[in-house]
C-alpha cells in the first residue's frame, strides 16, 4: 500500500512538469527613453510651453476614460453606439469565447475520461468449440470505462498552457479591437467635422466669387472690363463649382463610413455636437516610458502571449519523444442473458496499462521539434516588432504634438493676411488702381490658405485621438473605473455601451 502511495506521488509530482523551455521575456529593442529636444521638446504642459487644450493633470492614458478624453456629447453619443453594435467588435468577442472552449478542450485531457456503455454482442462459434448451451449465443454487457493518460512528460499540460496562451492573446487582441474603435469613430467623426467646414469654406468662396464674376460680367458688357478679367473671374467660380462636389461627395462618404463603425443608421435624437475648433481633447497626456507600453498595449501583450504559446509547443514537441503511459479501466456486469446482467456472480473488470514508446515516426517528431523552435523564433520577432510599431506611433504622435499649435497659428496668421490682401486688392481694383489678376490671386490664396488650415485643424485632433490610443487610452469608459478583464463577457442587452456581465473565469 505505501509503495502504492509513492507511485501516485510520483506520478502527481511529474504531471505536474513540463518540457517547455524556461520562458525569458526578450529584451525590447527600442531605446530606454522617447526621443527628446527639437519638435519633441515643444510639448504641451512642459514649461514655456503655453496650454492649448484642457489638461490631464499627469494621468496616464490608460486611467483616462474616453467620455473623459471627448467633450463632444454627441461624440461620446456615437463611441457608446460602435460599443454596442460594431460587428468587427462583435466577431472579435466572439473568437474570445471560441478560443476560451477550445481551450476547456484541450485542459479536459489532463483528467480521466469515464463513460457508462451498455452492449449485446451475438456470436456463433463452429460446432467442434462449442461449450455454451446455445450456438449461437448473445452476451451483455455494462460497465463503466475510464481512461487516462498520466503526463509524465508534461505533453498534455504544455498543450494545455499553449491552448491558454492562444486564449489569452486572444483576449488581448479583442481588447486592442476596442480600443482601436474608440479611436476610429473619433478619427471618422472629425473628418466629418472638417468636411463640413471645407464645404462652408468651399460655398463662401462660391458666393464671393459669383458676386465678383456678376460685376466683372456686367463692366464687360459695358466695355469698362476685357474678357481676360471676365474669364478670370470665372475661373474662381468654376473652381469653386467643382471643390463644392467634390467635398458634397467626401461629406456623404465620410457619414457612410461612421455609420459602418456604429453599426446602425445615425440616430435622429443624438446631442447637439460641438464644432470641429471646439472638440477640446485632452493635450499633454504623459507618454511615460517605452518599458510602460508593455503593460499598456493589448497589441504587445497579445504579442507576448502568442511568444508564450510558442514556448509551451516545444515542450509537446520534445514530450513526443518519451513514452506515452495510459490506463485503461472497466467495471461491470456481464451476462449470458440480458435478465442475468445484475445477478451475483456476473461482475466482471479489466485493467489494461498501456506504454507507447516511439521507435520510428519517418523523422516526424524531429521535424515537429524543429517547426517549434522556428514558431517560437517567429514569435520573438513578432513581438519585438510589435514593440518597436508601438514605440514608432508614439513617437511620431509626439512629434506631432509638438509641431502642429504652432503650426495652426501660423496658418491662422496666414489666413488672416490673405483675408486682408483680398479686401485691399479689390478696393484697389474697384478704384481702377490694379488689374483684376491681383484680385484673382488673393482670393486664390485665401481659398488655399482656409483649407490648409481646417485640415491641419483636423489633424491635429486625429493626431490627440491617436496617441491617446497608442499609449493604451480607451480601454474604460470613465476615469476611476476599475478596468474590465480583457475577456470579460459582453451584455448587449439594454443601455448605450456593452457592459462586462461578469468575469471570465478560463478555469
Amino acid at each position: 500500500m505505501h509503495k502504492l502511495s509513492v507511485i501516485a506521488a510520483a506520478a502527481a509530482l511529474l504531471a505536474g512538469c513540463t518540457m517547455a523551455p524556461w520562458y525569458h521575456r526578450p529584451e525590447a529593442p527600442v531605446s530606454q527613453s522617447f526621443p527628446q529636444g527639437g519638435v519633441y521638446a515643444t510639448q504641451p504642459g512642459q514649461p514655456g510651453v503655453a496650454p492649448s487644450g484642457r489638461s490631464a493633470n499627469g494621468a496616464a492614458a490608460t486611467d483616462i476614460g474616453w467620455r473623459d478624453f471627448f467633450v463632444d456629447a454627441r461624440l461620446q453619443e456615437l463611441v457608446a453606439i460602435a460599443l454596442k453594435n460594431n460587428r468587427d467588435l462583435r466577431v472579435s468577442v466572439l473568437n474570445v469565447e471560441a478560443v476560451r472552449a477550445q481551450y476547456q478542450i484541450t485542459r479536459a485531457a489532463l483528467f480521466p475520461s469515464i463513460n457508462g456503455v451498455a452492449t449485446e454482442s451475438r456470436t456463433r462459434v463452429p460446432t467442434n468449440l462449442v461449450t455454451s448451451p446455445s450456438n449461437p449465443f448473445s452476451v451483455y454487457n455494462v460497465e463503466l470505462q475510464a481512461s487516462w493518460e498520466i503526463d509524465f512528460w508534461g505533453r498534455v499540460r504544455s498543450l494545455k498552457d499553449q491552448a491558454l496562451a492562444q486564449y489569452l492573446a486572444t483576449a488581448e487582441a479583442r481588447k486592442a479591437a476596442e480600443i482601436s474603435l474608440v479611436s476610429q469613430v473619433a478619427d471618422q467623426y472629425l473628418t466629418m467635422l472638417a468636411e463640413e467646414d471645407l464645404l462652408q469654406v468651399t460655398q463662401n468662396t462660391l458666393k464671393s466669387a459669383q458676386d465678383s464674376y456678376n460685376i466683372t460680367k456686367l463692366q464687360f458688357e459695358n466695355g469698362t472690363a476685357g474678357e481676360l478679367d471676365l474669364r478670370s473671374a470665372q475661373t474662381v467660380v468654376e473652381t469653386a463649382q467643382a471643390n463644392l462636389q467634390s467635398q458634397a461627395r467626401a461629406r456623404a462618404q465620410s457619414e457612410n463610413a461612421l455609420v459602418l463603425l456604429i453599426g446602425e443608421p445615425l440616430p435622429q435624437d443624438l446631442p447637439q455636437g460641438l464644432t470641429l475648433d471646439a472638440q477640446n481633447l485632452l493635450t499633454d497626456i504623459p507618454e511615460g516610458l517605452p518599458s510602460d507600453l508593455l503593460a499598456r498595449r493589448p497589441d504587445i501583450m497579445e504579442a507576448e502571449q502568442q511568444l508564450l504559446a510558442a514556448n509551451a509547443n516545444i515542450g509537446a514537441a520534445r514530450a513526443a519523444f518519451f513514452p506515452k503511459i495510459s490506463l485503461t479501466a472497466a467495471f461491470g456486469t456481464e451476462s449470458l442473458s440480458l435478465g442475468g446482467l445484475f445477478k451475483a456472480g456476473t461482475a466482471a473488470w479489466s485493467f489494461v496499462p498501456q506504454v507507447t514508446l516511439p521507435i520510428f515516426e519517418g523523422g516526424a517528431n524531429v521535424a515537429n521539434l524543429n517547426l517549434a523552435n522556428v514558431e517560437k523564433r517567429i514569435e520573438i520577432a513578432n513581438y519585438e516588432k510589435a514593440i518597436q510599431s508601438a514605440f514608432r506611433e508614439v513617437a511620431d504622435g509626439l512629434a506631432a504634438r509638438g509641431t502642429y499649435d504652432q503650426q495652426i497659428a501660423a496658418l491662422e496668421r496666414n489666413t488672416f493676411a490673405n483675408q486682408r490682401r483680398l479686401d485691399l486688392s479689390d478696393l484697389r481694383y474697384r478704384n481702377g488702381v490694379d488689374s483684376y489678376l491681383s484680385v484673382l490671386l488673393a482670393q486664390t490664396d485665401l481659398y488655399s490658405s482656409q483649407q490648409t488650415l481646417i485640415q491641419t485643424r483636423l489633424a491635429r485632433l486625429t493626431n490627440l485621438v491617436d496617441l491617446y490610443r497608442a499609449l493604451g487610452g480607451g480601454w474604460i469608459e470613465h476615469a476611476g473605473e476599475t478596468p474590465r478583464p480583457a475577456d470579460a463577457p459582453v451584455d448587449y442587452g439594454a443601455g448605450s455601451a456593452p457592459v462586462a456581465a461578469s468575469a471570465a473565469t478560463a478555469g
